[in-house]
C-alpha cells in the first residue's frame, strides 16, 4: 500500500509563504512552526514570488472585471427562464 499525501489547504500554504517572505525566521523554524517539510515551505515560498506579479496585472483585474460581467448575464438569463417558467406553469395549470 503508498503512503496517501496530505492535502493542505490554500490559507495555510498562503500563511506559510507570508512567513517566509517575512524573512525573520528560518525555513526549519517556520515548518517546525507549522509542522510541515521544509521543503514544502520552500516551494510554497517560490509559488507566492512566481505568482505574485500576477495578483497586480492588468490581466488580473480584467479577469475579474470579465467574471462580474458574465455572472450578471447569467442572473438575467435566470431571471428570464423563471418568468418563462412561471407563464409556462401558469398557462399548464389543469384549472385554467
Amino acid at each position: 500500500m503508498g503512503r496517501k499525501r496530505r492535502q493542505y489547504e490554500a490559507e495555510l500554504k498562503a500563511r506559510v509563504a507570508l512567513a517566509a517572505l517575512k524573512g525573520d525566521k528560518t525555513i526549519n523554524e517556520i515548518a517546525g512552526l507549522f509542522e510541515i517539510h521544509p521543503n514544502l515551505v520552500t516551494l510554497w515560498k517560490k509559488r507566492a514570488l512566481s505568482e505574485l506579479p500576477r495578483v497586480f496585472s492588468e490581466q488580473a483585474a480584467k479577469s475579474a472585471a470579465d467574471v462580474e460581467a458574465k455572472e450578471e448575464r447569467l442572473y438575467e438569463q435566470i431571471g428570464r427562464l423563471k418568468v418563462e417558467l412561471d407563464w409556462l406553469k401558469k398557462k399548464l395549470s389543469p384549472g385554467t
